[in-house]
């Protein structure tokens, strides 16, 4: 079923844009684990071939950004998105590996204390990287800020990790608000402006009216 998307946001074309050192770019989860891990193990070959289409564009557009001056954002939340991304990766890889397909997430972590050492390496080496190169979109979660999340959850088509997201930019003041992610569901949230390749959200976005040509 083809997905109908709504298009609030003013959607940039990374693969037709040039970074300006006066952007200031939230990266999502998706974006940084491309740049500091590589891509999860994929069984379709078809799959496969655009995920690591998907990596060569993200990443290049990223280190132009890193080049020209660009500041780069985190939200100190996609460490745990990172943490059990590169986890279930890692257990998923394990597996086929040792041929132990029946081996289940709980007893991987606790049975095997080295690897879950290497494991635990993997995932510092990516968040050191990610600290290097952005600095953190500092949010503090408490009552008042989850019961605006909660808000925000009954207007706009996010999950929950990114209205946290969302949020982290915003408290910084910095305008327009800048996302680069290949997450379709920011399309929908009005008032940023999204760098992305997904080429649905630049078709939808040509059709109804909300890519930019120029900036």
């Amino acid at each position: 079923m083809t997905i109908n998307l709504t298009i609030c946001a003013d959607v940039v074309d990374i693969q037709n844009d040039t970074p300006r050192p006066s952007d200031v770019l939230l990266v999502d989860t998706n974006v940084w684990l491309w740049q500091t891990y590589g891509l999860p193990p994929e069984p379709d070959r078809n799959r496969a071939r655009r995920d690591e289409q998907k990596l060569r564009v993200y990443t290049r557009y990223l280190n132009a950004a890193l080049v020209c001056g660009v500041r780069l954002k985190y939200c100190g939340l996609i460490l745990a998105e990172i943490a059990h991304i590169i986890e279930r990766s890692e257990f998923e890889i394990f597996k086929r590996s040792n041929k132990i397909e029946a081996l289940k997430p709980k007893e991987y972590r606790h049975n095997y204390p080295h690897v879950h050492a290497l494991v635990a390496g993997i995932v510092w080496n990516a968040w050191n990287q990610i600290t290097m190169l952005a600095s953190s979109a500092d949010l503090t979660i408490d009552e008042k800020l989850a019961n605006t999340v909660a808000d925000h959850f009954q207007e706009i088509a996010l999950d929950g990790y990114d209205l946290f997201f969302l949020q982290a930019i915003r408290n910084t003041g910095v305008k327009p608000v800048q996302v680069l992610t290949d997450d379709m569901d920011y399309a929908s949230v009005p008032g940023i402006q999204l760098f992305t390749s997904n080429r649905l959200v630049i078709k939808q976005a040509r059709d109804q009216g909300r890519l930019l040509s120029s900036r």
